[in-house]
């Protein structure tokens, strides 16, 4: 814990920060991390000043919280020229860029590079995603915008390795700090289940924006074997489509599983809980689920904040070993499941129930893991990044 303490002493240093990112209440995983990380500096360190040049879209009739001082129109080239001359007559100290491919206009994102080719400030890039080959498409676009970092953060050191060997980065600009989760106490979850009227239920659930990636199916196929054992299994899908998703396909994968449902007389074991959550209904049904599964299809994936808030619960975990996961369950932390294999998950589910000990050592293996991950120790890890990078500059 040194490494906090020594931020904690130096807590009252004044700080400018910009982050540009997506922002709630935009509906959009990334937005809801960066109002996490802005929070947890702004309690580590009071003294720090923070706004967002906030990401919007044409369509967007959001109104945004007065943290949001300049907004980026996503699919305007111009927009993100303006935005990087606001930036450099602003007194901020540092720009931070939270790096996704879907919140960025043009051509696989490419019209951030426009801001940041007119960008004064010393800049520090969180990569959420790094594709595979970084000379095609949106590796090209993402190889660009990190040259003009001075620091990159990625989540993992899978993502570390990429960098260096695949994209040429140099290793030492590159620093390695956790998706951030709420401190969630440790505790069993029968009373939490008896407020959702649940309690006579075994539930295994995710908490998800929906799309075709998240393979829930695979769980719906798992649940007849499951329900053989135990017959008050029940299947919470929590969340809404993803926005992006619903725009231009509509509810047609939401269908696609109410009809596999239906067709497998499944209607008394699978709950959708359709709508985008708030943090503290997020907290609310991770406390009731007791096994949490992510059977992603993408074995790429190299951040999941629904797995790492589930590991902030301390739940006993079943996934696809897409890279996100493959680094934070391991050690026993989690079980790993092959993609697009429903026997492998109900056989993981049945035996994890019928071995309850074996269930408990993993939730506690997990939730010790999780206190790294707290947004405390996050939003220190950043702001001992920042020091370290203006004094630097200075």
């Amino acid at each position: 814990m040194k490494q906090f303490e020594k931020v904690l002493k130096g807590a009252n240093k004044k700080i400018s920060l910009s982050f540009i990112s997506s922002y709630v209440p935009r509906k959009c995983g990334i937005a809801t991390y960066t109002k996490d990380l802005v929070n947890a500096i702004s309690y580590v360190n009071p003294y720090s000043k923070n706004e967002i040049i906030a990401l919007i879209k044409p369509e967007d009739k959001i109104i945004y919280p007065p943290i949001v001082k300049f907004k980026i129109h996503q699919e305007d080239k111009q927009s993100y020229i303006k935005a990087a001359e606001y930036l450099n007559n602003s007194k901020n100290d540092l720009i931070i860029l939270e790096h996704e491919f879907g919140l960025y206009g043009g051509d696989f994102g490419s019209y951030i590079i426009y801001l940041l080719k007119n960008l004064k400030k010393p800049l520090i890039i969180t990569t959420h995603t790094i594709p595979e080959d970084p000379n095609k498409d949106y590796g090209l676009v993402l190889k660009e915008t990190i040259k003009y970092a001075q620091k990159i953060i990625v989540m993992m050191p899978q993502s570390v390795n990429k960098l260096v060997k695949k994209y040429n980065y140099p290793k030492e600009n590159i620093e390695i700090i956790p998706h951030g989760v709420p401190d969630i106490p440790f505790e069993p979850n029968n009373n939490h289940k008896i407020l959702k009227g649940l309690e006579n239920k075994i539930v295994i659930g995710n908490i998800n924006l929906l799309s075709e990636v998240k393979g829930l199916e695979y769980i719906i196929d798992a649940l007849p074997e499951i329900k053989k054992y135990f017959e008050n299994i029940l299947y919470l899908i929590i969340g809404q489509t993803h926005p992006v998703v619903l725009k231009n396909e509509g509810e047609k994968y939401r269908n696609f599983l109410l009809e596999k449902i239906n067709r497998l007389n499944l209607s008394e074991n699978v709950q959708f809980i359709n709508k985008y959550l708030t943090l503290e209904e997020l907290i609310e049904w991770l406390k009731v689920i007791d096994i949490y599964i992510t059977p992603y299809l993408d074995p790429q994936q190299s951040a999941s904040g629904a797995l790492a808030y589930a590991i902030g619960a301390g739940k006993a975990c079943i996934s696809t070993p897409y890279l996100y996961a493959k680094d934070v369950l391991s050690d026993g932390r989690g079980i790993f499941i092959p993609f697009k294999d429903s026997k492998a998950i109900s056989q993981a589910v049945i035996d994890l129930l019928n071995n309850p000990k074996k269930k408990e050592l993993m939730e506690r293996k997990t939730y010790k893991f999780g206190r790294y991950m707290t947004w405390y120790n996050v939003a220190t890890q950043h702001l001992n990044l920042f020091y370290k990078m203006l004094n630097n500059v200075k």
